[in-house]
C-alpha cells in the first residue's frame, strides 16, 4: 500500500487520547466548517436585522454538529485513523451517526430558506431554486426509506468487507470522499426521520421509528462480526506501524465494539428528539383544535350529541 500522501504514518508514538486530540487541520475539512458555522451566523443574523428570531437552540445543535466534524478531521485522530482500526471507527461512527444528526437539529434549510431574498415575479433565485430541489422527484428518491436505509447498510459492509475501502484509503482524495460520503449518507438517513426541515418524505411519528430501528441491527451485526473476526478483515489496518505498539487483531476488536456500542447511541439521542417532536405536534393539534371549538362554539361535539341521539332514536 502506498503511504506516500502520509509521511506520519511510520513515526506516529502509541496512541492516547491527548496525542489524538491534538489540532492537525485537514484542509477540506477546515475550510468546510468554518464555512459552515460563518454561513450558519451569517444567516441567523440577516433574520435579526429584519425582527425574525430564530431559537437558540438550534444554533447550538448546528455549532455542535459542526464541532463533532472538526473534532475527528481536523486533529491527529484523522492521522491515527488512518493507521489504526479503532480511531478510525470512531471518525465513521461520529461523522455518519452523530455529527448528521446535530446538523438536522439546528434547521439549516429552513434557516436558509428564511435568509435568502424572495425573488421578483416570474424570477427563479436561490431561494426559489432550493425550494424546486427541495419537492423535486431526487429529494423523494434519495430520503425514502427503500433507498437510505439500504444505502446505510451498504456503505458499512459494502465498503468494509471489499477491495474499496483499500483503494479509497490509498490517497488524501478517496480518504475524503469516503468521509464526506459518510456524511451525506447519515443526513438523508437522518432527515426524513427526525429532521426539522420540511422535507420530500416525512411519514408519521411510528413509522419513523420503525424506519430507524430498521437500520441498527445491521450495523450492530456489523460490529459483531468485526469483534468474533479471527483474522484481521481490512488491509489498510493489517499491519500496523510497530511503533504504535498495538496488535491487528486486538485493535480490529475495538473498532467492532466501537460500531456496535456506537450504533445505540444515535437511536437514543434520535428517539428522544423524536418523543420531543411528537408532544410538540400534539400540543400543536390540540391547540388548534381548541381555536376552532372556540370560534364555532364547539359544533363539532353539538354535531357529535346530535348524532348520537339519533342512533339512539333509531335503536327504539
Amino acid at each position: 500500500m502506498d503511504h506516500s500522501g502520509h509521511g506520519m504514518d511510520m513515526d506516529l508514538p502509541p496512541f492516547t487520547l491527548g496525542r489524538g486530540l491534538q489540532f492537525s487541520a485537514d484542509p477540506f475539512f477546515l475550510i468546510g466548517c468554518v464555512l459552515a458555522i460563518g454561513l450558519y451566523t451569517y444567516a441567523v443574523l440577516r433574520l435579526r436585522r429584519r425582527g425574525d428570531s430564530w431559537p437558540a437552540g438550534r444554533i447550538v445543535f448546528f455549532v455542535v454538529g459542526v464541532l463533532s466534524i472538526a473534532l475527528v478531521m481536523c486533529t491527529k485522530l484523522n492521522d491515527y485513523g488512518m493507521v489504526m482500526f479503532s480511531v478510525h471507527m470512531v471518525q465513521h461512527m461520529v461523522i455518519s451517526m452523530l455529527s448528521p444528526i446535530l446538523l438536522l437539529l439546528g434547521a439549516p434549510v429552513t434557516l436558509t430558506l428564511r435568509a435568502l431574498p424572495v425573488a421578483g415575479r416570474g424570477r427563479t433565485g436561490p431561494r426559489e431554486l432550493l425550494l424546486k430541489l427541495l419537492h423535486s422527484r431526487y429529494m423523494k428518491v434519495i430520503t425514502h426509506p427503500v433507498f437510505t436505509i439500504p444505502l446505510f447498510i451498504a456503505s458499512l459492509y459494502g465498503l468494509y468487507f471489499t477491495p474499496l475501502f483499500d483503494f479509497l484509503m490509498g490517497s488524501k482524495t478517496g480518504h475524503i470522499a469516503m468521509m464526506v460520503h459518510f456524511l451525506a449518507v447519515g443526513l438523508v438517513f437522518f432527515w426524513p426521520i427526525m429532521g426539522v426541515d420540511p422535507g420530500p418524505h416525512r411519514p408519521g411519528y411510528v413509522m419513523r421509528m420503525l424506519e430507524l430501528f430498521a437500520g441498527m441491527p445491521f450495523h450492530a451485526f456489523f460490529g459483531i462480526a468485526l469483534m468474533m473476526a479471527t483474522t484481521p478483515m481490512v488491509g489498510t489496518y493489517q499491519h500496523p506501524p510497530a511503533s504504535l505498539g498495538i496488535d491487528a487483531l486486538s485493535d480490529q476488536g475495538w473498532a467492532g465494539g466501537i460500531a456496535w456500542a456506537f450504533s445505540e447511541i444515535p437511536s437514543v439521542l434520535v428517539l428522544i428528539a423524536l418523543v420531543f417532536q411528537w408532544y410538540r405536534s400534539e400540543q400543536r393539534t390540540a391547540k388548534r383544535s381548541d381555536r376552532a371549538a372556540d370560534r364555532d362554539g364547539d359544533q363539532e361535539l353539538q354535531a357529535y350529541n346530535a348524532y348520537l341521539a339519533s342512533l339512539q332514536a333509531r335503536g327504539r
